[in-house]
């Protein structure tokens, strides 16, 4: 069955309610407080078939409607609007993030600002001081048309991605691609890989090996973001006892037993596409199918740096949210091009050697 416009315009409505009162949105509230034109008694027969369609769902012991992830994922993708961010929050914000500070510390303190403007836990994703060096590459057959990359860096990391090919190889392909890879990339840090660009530095090394490159090459790269040394910053522990979703002490400790679980928390983060991403219950991890997750990564000059975000309950204001983390994350990609751009002049005024400002 289709939505029809009717549909989508309760749908919406209830959505929007519950999110802003966490209380089950029933009938004769929505004709009390929307003017659809409608009774409550077609309101209430629309309310049903929603239900049947899936996106409603209904408490029991309660005559009205709460959105289920169905909904709030159709209200992402299709209902949900960007919010402009407040005058004295772009002030905080400028003032804030556009110090000299450490980026450690401005990520640090995005987190921070991200968790007061939210009321939910936040975190920001930020590089680590040790940097992994990649030690060798090999391509891999397994089946027709698929291979194993396999990523083996200095310090012990071992990184397999299967990537299915466009075209046919041979093992002497595959051979002569590891071996070039290996030859040229050998000693660099993942980072310095990550800015480079791959194409155009094996370009002549694998002229003859068609277009096998250029579909391993971006798995290889892809691979690579996802093995980067990162250090987790969350901010608004406290916060969760005041979101009604939490008031019972059982679910209050779900939330601080997955937070206080950093190591596994990082990898679900570090792993999740770049990009603004929200993933909603069902979608996430099964400690996380209560919850929903909403990550930004911020990029210097095409270089990965790190991601921002918030984890709440599904119950959230996604569209005030992302645009605060957009707002956010722009902020501290102009700080720190700024900071480059100051260091470059220094460098060229003093002689001094060039170094690289922020590296993950």
């Amino acid at each position: 069955m289709e939505l029809s416009e009717r549909k989508l315009r309760i749908l919406q409505a209830i959505i929007g309610d519950f999110i802003s009162s966490a209380e089950p949105v029933g009938s004769r509230t929505l004709s009390k407080n929307h003017d659809m034109g409608l009774s409550p008694a077609t309101i209430r027969n629309e309310m049903s078939d929603l239900e049947d369609m899936g996106y409603l769902t209904h408490p029991h012991a309660s005559a009205g409607r709460v959105p289920s992830d169905k909904a709030y994922r159709l209200y992402v993708d299709e209902m949900m609007k960007t919010h402009d961010i407040p005058e004295e929050l772009k002030q905080r914000i400028s003032e804030e993030l556009g110090t000299d500070a450490a980026p450690d510390e401005v990520a640090k303190k995005a987190a921070e600002i991200l968790s007061d403007m939210t009321n939910m836990i936040s975190f920001a994703i930020t590089p680590s001081g040790r940097e992994s060096k990649l030690l060798y590459v090999n391509v891999l057959p397994v089946a027709d048309r698929t291979v194993v990359i396999m990523i083996v860096t200095d310090d012990g990391k071992i990184n397999n991605t299967a990537v299915r090919l466009t075209t046919d190889y041979t093992p002497e392909n595959l051979e002569l691609m590891s071996k070039v890879m290996t030859h040229n990339l050998k000693g660099k840090t993942v980072n310095d890989i990550l800015t480079m660009n791959m194409v155009q530095t094996l370009e002549t090394d694998l002229r003859s090996l068609a277009s096998l490159p250029q579909t391993v090459i971006p798995s290889f790269m892809q691979t690579l973001e996802k093995m980067l040394d990162s250090n987790l910053y969350m901010e608004g522990y406290s916060k969760v006892f005041s979101l009604p979703e939490y008031s019972e002490t059982d679910k209050a400790k779900e939330i601080l037993s997955l937070v206080e679980k950093k190591d596994h928390l990082t990898n679900v983060l570090v792993n999740r596409d770049d990009g603004l991403v929200i993933t909603i219950g069902d979608e996430n991890s099964d400690d996380m199918k209560d919850m929903a997750l909403i990550t930004a990564d911020y990029r210097v000059n095409g270089k990965l740096v790190g991601k921002l975000g918030v984890l709440g309950p599904k119950r959230m204001r996604y569209g005030e949210i992302s645009s605060v983390i957009k707002y956010l994350t722009d902020n501290i990609n102009r700080s720190f091009e700024i900071t480059g751009d100051e260091d470059d002049a220094d460098k060229e005024a003093t002689g001094a050697p060039e170094e690289t400002e922020f590296e993950l």
